[in-house]
């Protein structure tokens, strides 16, 4: 004969200022495991986002980044003329020579500078990004000092906003467009066009080559040729996977990080529940002596008490999913490691993240109510009953 769940319930609503301190101790640590998950899936989600999977980018053979790629100009020709490249409507082949530069600027509000990654761009580069769109202004003109920026860049920069000038390699570039690249890293880039950008620099070779093969065939046999012609030394990577594994090196530090602060605070949240247990354990003696006099089993009374004890790592767990659900609302900007340039990106809550939060909170609550749990069902009945 099982003891009602009521029971276990009625039991919790009767020491609610306790329950509450309990639960909120669980809910605190709860939250933070949610976090630092959710800020993990954010950078993720906003890297792994920023590339198409149809897309193929080639960089330099030793190269792990686009900053330290480089590519010239007779290798560039020799690439973008592949078989395999997806053709326009016009017939001309889907391939971008692209350049990309470090650069420091003034941030909004703060006599601090940033770094900001501004890529040139040909004029195939917008037709392989379809997720970017011009959200204020124009595109800028081939053969001028015209930028645009992407949304998250523009409001931290001084002269971020449409119609302004910003100065790097002592040209004034002027702002004629704000774009918009959703939840990517294209929102913290500044784009320009890619020979004038070269010029300003004085550089002669690109950066990387963005094409457009789609189809896994396709991709393995540009990948085969490219790779294995002497004259290029280059890597092909789908754009997707060269996003993901930028974003793997920070993702699992915040992860190790994170998760080793939750484990330390989990360790109070614990020993709050399994003192209150021993409380109510101790509160409950002659009750629980009663209950064994009218049949209930050892193993009845361990789970009545074990009940009450996943409930307030449930309870916890629910409060603390739905607080860090209103993460969601804040973006955060932090240095790239990979490209040492600003990254803006948020807190992401998936459901996966959810039921991970509830699994540990409710882990909690079987920590703690366990061993206050066994003291209660392994009392005598004549002792109980004599308390």
């Amino acid at each position: 004969m099982a003891i009602p769940l009521q029971y276990a319930i009625r039991n919790i609503q009767s020491r609610r200022i306790t329950t509450g301190l309990t639960a909120g101790g669980m809910a605190l640590v709860s939250f933070v495991f949610a976090a630092v998950l959710m800020l993990a899936e954010g950078l993720e989600q906003t890297l792994t986002e920023t590339g198409s999977p149809e897309n193929v980018i080639v960089l330099r053979g030793s190269s792990e980044t686009e900053v330290t790629s480089i590519i010239e100009r007779d290798a560039a020709s020799i690439i973008a003329l592949q078989p395999e490249t997806a053709m326009d409507e016009t017939g001309e082949a889907l391939a971008a020579r692209e350049a990309l530069v470090l650069v420091t600027l003034p941030k909004k509000g703060t006599d601090k500078a940033t770094n900001v990654m501004v890529r040139g761009i040909s004029r195939q580069s917008l037709p392989l990004r379809p997720q970017v769109k011009l959200a204020a202004g124009r595109y800028p003109r081939p053969g001028t000092h015209e930028v645009i920026c992407g949304a998250s860049i523009s409001r931290s920069l001084n002269n971020g906003e449409l119609g302004s000038t910003l100065r790097f390699a002592l040209i004034d570039w002027q702002v004629v467009g704000i774009f918009d690249a959703g939840n990517t890293a294209f929102s913290s880039e500044i784009w320009a066009d890619c020979d004038q950008l070269m010029s300003a620099f004085r550089r002669n070779a690109y950066t990387s080559i963005l094409m457009r093969a789609p189809g896994q065939d396709a991709f393995n046999a540009l990948k085969g040729r490219l790779e294995g012609d002497p004259r290029l030394s280059v890597q092909v990577k789908r754009e997707t996977d060269f996003y993901r594994a930028q974003s793997e090196v920070m993702a699992r530090f915040i992860r190790i990080l994170g998760l080793a602060t939750t484990i330390f605070f989990s360790v109070g949240a614990i020993l709050g529940a399994m003192v209150t247990m021993y409380a109510a354990v101790a509160n409950r003696t002659r009750e629980i002596g009663t209950l064994r006099a009218l049949g209930f089993h050892r193993f009845h009374i361990l789970l009545a008490f074990l009940a009450e004890s996943l409930f307030l790592g449930l309870l916890g767990g629910v409060v603390g999913v739905g607080v860090s659900s209103t993460l969601q609302f804040i973006t955060i900007s932090t240095l790239n490691w990979e490209t040492f340039s600003e990254l803006a990106f948020g807190f992401r809550l998936t459901p996966a993240i959810a039921c991970a939060t509830l699994g540990f909170s409710l882990f909690m609550g079987f920590c703690g109510g366990m061993l206050p749990a066994w003291r209660g069902a392994r009392l005598n009945i004549v002792d109980a009953l004599r308390i």
